[in-house]
C-alpha cells in the first residue's frame, strides 16, 4: 500500500460534537449552524477524499463520496419510530461500499465521537434474503471454513467482531459443529468487526494511516460478505 496522506480532524470537531451532546436541540443547532459547516462537514468531505486513493487499494471498486448522503451520514436523527426525540446525532458516521449503496451487504466504516473513534468493516444488520444467504454461506463447504478462518484471525489479532445476536441455532441450518465457531456464525444477524480507539485519536496527524491499516486487516470479512451475502442486485 502506497503511504497514506496524513489527515487528522481539526480539534473542533470532537469539540462540537461535545457541545451538540449538551444542547441537543433545534434552536442551539440553527445559531451554531456555520460551525456546523466548518467542524463538521468540511472536514468530513476533506477527509473522504484524503482516503479514497488508499481504501482503493484496500478494496478495489469500493465507493467513497465527499457528500452528504453519499459517504457522509446526515446529522439529522429520524425521530419517527423512536422514543428518543433528540433531533440530532452527536457523532460522525462515514461509510465506504461498493456497487448500489441500497443493496450494500458490507462496508467499511469510521464514527468520530466525542467518547472516541471506532473504525471497522463488515454489516450491522442483514435484510430477510441476505440473511438467508449468508446462514447458506456459513454451512457451505468451502465459504464457512473460510469465513471462520477470517474470524479466528481477527480476533487473535484483538479485533473485536460482533453480531451475534440468536440464543439458538436457526432451523434448518446445520453447522455441523455442535458448540463450534459455525454454529455460533449461525446464531448472528449481522456480522462486523471494528477497533475502538480513545478520543484524541481523532485528531492526530497520523489518523488516516492508522485507519487504513486497520481497514486492510478487515478487509477479508467485507471481501466474504460481497461475495457470499450481497446477490445479484449489487
Amino acid at each position: 500500500m502506497a503511504r497514506a496522506p496524513r489527515f487528522g480532524f481539526p480539534p473542533d470537531t470532537v469539540a462540537f460534537l461535545s457541545d451538540l451532546r449538551r444542547n441537543n436541540d433545534k434552536r442551539w443547532f440553527d445559531a451554531n449552524r456555520d460551525r456546523y459547516e466548518a467542524a463538521y462537514v468540511a472536514p468530513a468531505k476533506a477527509f473522504v477524499e484524503a482516503a479514497a486513493p488508499g481504501l482503493a487499494a484496500v478494496v478495489p471498486g469500493i465507493r467513497a463520496e465527499a457528500r452528504v448522503l453519499g459517504s457522509i451520514f446526515r446529522i439529522n436523527r429520524d425521530t419517527r419510530f423512536s422514543s428518543d426525540k433528540r433531533p440530532y446525532k452527536d457523532h460522525l458516521d462515514l461509510w465506504f461500499w461498493e456497487g448500489d449503496r441500497k443493496a450494500a451487504s458490507s462496508g467499511l466504516f469510521l464514527r468520530v465521537s466525542p467518547d472516541g473513534v471506532t473504525v471497522g468493516a463488515g454489516a450491522h444488520g442483514f435484510p430477510r434474503d441476505q440473511l438467508a444467504r449468508y446462514r447458506e454461506a456459513v454451512c457451505g463447504p468451502s465459504s464457512g471454513p473460510e469465513l471462520i478462518a477470517a474470524v479466528t484471525r481477527m480476533e487473535r489479532d484483538g479485533h473485536e467482531v460482533g453480531g451475534e445476536t440468536y440464543a439458538r441455532t436457526p432451523r434448518g441450518f446445520d453447522a455441523g459443529d455442535a458448540g463450534g465457531p459455525a454454529e455460533r456464525l449461525l446464531r448472528h444477524s449481522a456480522l462486523f468487526v471494528h477497533d475502538d480507539l480513545p478520543a484524541e485519536a481523532a485528531i492526530e496527524a497520523d489518523l488516516l494511516g492508522d485507519l487504513l491499516r486497520r481497514w486492510k486487516a478487515f478487509a477479508p470479512l467485507h471481501r466474504w460478505l460481497v461475495t457470499h451475502v450481497r446477490g445479484s442486485q449489487g
